[in-house]
């Protein structure tokens, strides 16, 4: 992914990481009183998240529900090695068991995170 969700993005894709798949009126329901968004601009924010191909869509029974196309740990991995990386200049492990604390995050999940953002693997054409 070159481009990482922005703020509405990730309150968007945190809500489907934790709730699963649902329509637009109950991802509403859900995200509104966080970001006092009208319905609209939820919509507005779920079909921009579809033409990036971050969400799914499918129907079901006539309704149209969505779902997140994204990993969490794949995302929370690219927002951690930009903020260190790219911003803090930051080389070297980092220390994963700093995000223990998340309830977004399983033990196996934090594994996959260290992983993913303590790889020397080549990331957006750059040596790690």
């Amino acid at each position: 992914m070159s481009q990482q969700p922005n703020k509405s993005e990730l309150t968007v894709l945190k809500h489907f990481w934790t709730i699963g798949e649902q329509s637009a009126r109950e991802v509403h329901d859900g995200v509104s009183a966080e970001t006092g968004w009208s319905y609209s601009t939820t919509r507005t924010v779920i079909n921009r998240m579809i033409d990036k191909t971050w969400l799914t869509r499918r129907d079901v029974h006539g309704i149209t529900v969505f779902d997140a196309a994204l990993s969490k740990v794949e995302v929370f991995s690219g927002l951690v090695k930009d903020l260190t990386r790219k911003v803090m200049d930051i080389e070297g492990d980092l220390p994963v068991s700093m995000f223990a604390g998340s309830p977004h995050l399983t033990s196996d999940e934090l594994d996959e995170l260290d992983a993913l953002i303590n790889s020397s693997s080549v990331d957006d054409g750059e040596k790690k």
